[in-house]
């Protein structure tokens, strides 16, 4: 294995383009994979993308409550939101959205944020000062929208925070779906709460994406929990759990998420071509206008 390093330009353009290579597995943004993918295109070479996410959670009145709170936070927050599959869109059916979100924002709102290396923290930095500037930019068009911020919504300077890379938990709710900030991947800790009625509606509001990595189902109706499943646009569904992975899993996307799978004897096989072999028994004297 050789492991060159470089940016876009200098390293990944000349891999894609070499007429010696014939395969790209890619992770990284869309629109980085879009690039990647039209230049394969043009050697009718084969490509895996493993791209962007703006997952939705989605969680019933049915849900048992503190265990969905618990993975919304988780699939939110963990990694300071830096995950393709992280559940940015939280929808929460009407009924109980006030009450969810109270308590969203109280076991939020004491998450330890600092060193990413210690065991007691939660929330850690972002990983580049453009990756936290592009954060900050989304949580103030968040707020010119008419989100309305209920937890962070600024930078973290407190205890713990070394560096200028800290972003607090954020948590914006009275968004709607078509907004900017729950149709663009922000990659870091902010969650966009979007209320719903009924199933389908849920259904709907999640598929209504460029996106479609992942999902999550919150609810203790098992049929609920199959229907929402096959109909939800996304290469994974979680079903009362999220962030569970396994390397035995296929891994990738629908729609602008991704083409192929990592993971699972599915991604062996993308490394692979199919070929037919006839061979024939050795016959005398065989007319060859007749087929056998």
């Amino acid at each position: 294995m050789n492991a060159i390093t470089g940016f876009g330009l200098e390293v990944g353009a000349p891999l894609v383009d070499h007429p010696h290579v014939d395969k790209i597995a890619f992770t990284g943004s869309d629109v980085s994979g879009q690039k990647i993918y039209e230049a394969a295109a043009k050697k009718i070479m084969p490509v895996t993308l493993e791209l962007g996410g703006k997952s939705p959670n989605i969680v019933f009145e049915d849900a048992d409550f503190e265990a969905a709170v618990m993975g919304a936070i988780s699939g939110i927050f963990a990694a300071t939101g830096q995950t393709c599959i992280a559940g940015s869109r939280l929808l929460v059916q009407r009924s109980i959205h006030d009450k969810f979100v109270k308590r969203l924002v109280e076991v939020a709102g004491a998450a330890k944020i600092g060193d990413p290396m210690l065991t007691e923290t939660h929330v850690g930095p972002v990983t580049t000062m453009p990756q936290y500037e592009k954060i900050m930019d989304y949580i103030n068009i968040a707020k010119s929208e008419g989100a309305v911020c209920v937890l962070g919504g600024d930078a973290y300077r407190g205890a713990g925070a070394k560096g200028k890379q800290f972003v607090q938990p954020t948590i914006f709710t009275g968004v709607q779906n078509q907004m900017r900030i729950a149709q663009e991947e922000v990659f870091g800790p902010v969650l966009s709460v979007i209320p719903f009625d009924t199933e389908d509606e849920a259904i709907a509001i999640g598929n209504d994406i460029v996106y479609g990595l992942a999902a999550g189902v919150w609810t203790s109706d098992i049929g609920r929990a199959l229907r929402m499943s096959e109909k939800l646009k996304a290469g994974t569904v979680w079903v009362n759990t999220y962030r569970a992975v396994s390397f035995t899993s296929p891994f990738g996307g629908y729609k602008r998420s991704g083409e192929g799978r990592e993971s699972g004897k599915e991604s062996i096989k993308e490394f692979l071509q199919v070929k037919s072999v006839w061979i024939a028994q050795q016959t005398t004297a065989a007319n060859p206008f007749i087929m056998r």
